[in-house]
């Protein structure tokens, strides 16, 4: 049975700095699950500190307003330089990014590559790749976006990117030990709480919660901090190197604000043999699916290539307190 957290004492006082965000108290809480997938346990409890957190994820809007005012460049609107990938194909250094297409049939569920595939001219003003442009979409979370892209948006806005425990911490919404971020039904009362896939994925969505692909930011439920879209709709960015949960829980304390570890040393030893380090990602997408991928959850966490962005992999940020009291 999930039980509320207790909040570190003290808050933080708004500010025009924090428009569009929610505080965050902090706390203790059980990290990771011993109940779901390999890769998110052992649990542990975890310490994190209060700061302030997007209350939705960046949205295309907000993304093409950093665009105009800095004149930035994607990752993935730029041709990848082919030092960088010695065994790459000439045609593939093109600037493109990795799309789900659907399957017209069945597929081996073991190959992710049945349903992605990299599209030239895929970005985050074309997320499916050419005519795919997001007029109407301002209001979705800006996708393709790889983590040089969210570190420079979240230098432009005065803000960083969560670690993986506080994300976790803030998805939970003060519920300690839940499977969701709203407690232990999927559906409570037959409402849908969350963009998922509904139907057998690869190759059948019903878009039974209202969706098929992105959702507009705030269309679901917001979980007990006030945060939206903290499990599906897109896959989130944290600053963690991936790692297995056991190199940093103890079984005889609790860890005090975990920052993920070194890019030498932090890595899932089953990826020892790829070259481009892995970020966790947190929270599913509209992807996720019951005959597929359960991470709808705030447990669940993936590797992703740093290099790479998807159609359904985007990110929020936070600003953190300091001792003085400001806002950093």
């Amino acid at each position: 049975m999930a039980t509320r957290f207790e909040p570190h004492p003290g808050g933080a006082a708004p500010n025009s700095t924090t428009t569009g965000m929610q505080w965050v108290p902090g706390g203790t809480f059980l990290m990771g699950s011993d109940r779901h997938y390999p890769e998110e346990a052992p649990a542990h409890r975890v310490t994190v500190g209060g700061f302030w957190m997007d209350r939705c994820t960046v949205t295309n809007e907000r993304f093409r307003h950093f665009v105009g005012s800095t004149g930035y460049v994607t990752v993935a609107e730029r041709p990848p330089d082919p030092a960088d990938y010695p065994d790459a194909l000439e045609e593939l250094l093109v600037p493109a990014s990795s799309v789900f297409v659907k399957p017209a049939h069945r597929v081996d569920l073991r190959n992710h590559y049945n349903w992605w595939t990299y599209i030239p001219g895929a970005d985050w003003r074309h997320p499916q790749g050419p005519g795919s442009p997001i007029d109407g979409l301002g209001d979705h979370p800006v996708v393709q976006v790889a983590w040089e892209d969210v570190e420079a948006y979240a230098r432009w806005a005065g803000k960083e990117l969560p670690t993986e425990a506080e994300w976790e911490f803030a998805a939970r919404g003060g519920l300690d030990g839940a499977t969701y971020a709203w407690g232990e039904e999927f559906t409570p009362g037959g409402r849908w709480m969350a963009n998922t896939w509904q139907g057998e994925f690869p190759i059948q969505n019903t878009g039974d919660d209202g969706y098929e692909g992105t959702a507009p930011v705030g269309s679901y439920p917001a979980n007990g901090y006030g945060l939206s879209d903290m499990i599906g709709n897109v896959w989130e960015w944290t600053t963690d190197w991936y790692a297995p949960h056991a190199e940093i829980a103890h079984s005889c304390c609790t860890v005090d604000n975990p920052r993920g570890g070194q890019r030498e040393t932090s890595i899932d030893p089953a990826l020892q043999d790829i070259s481009i380090p892995r970020r966790v990602m947190k929270g599913g997408s509209h992807l996720c699916a019951p005959n597929y991928c359960q991470r709808y959850r705030p447990a669940a966490r993936m590797p992703q290539a740093v290099d790479t962005s998807t159609s359904h992999l985007g990110f929020r940020c936070v600003l953190r307190t300091e001792s003085r009291g400001g806002i950093r």
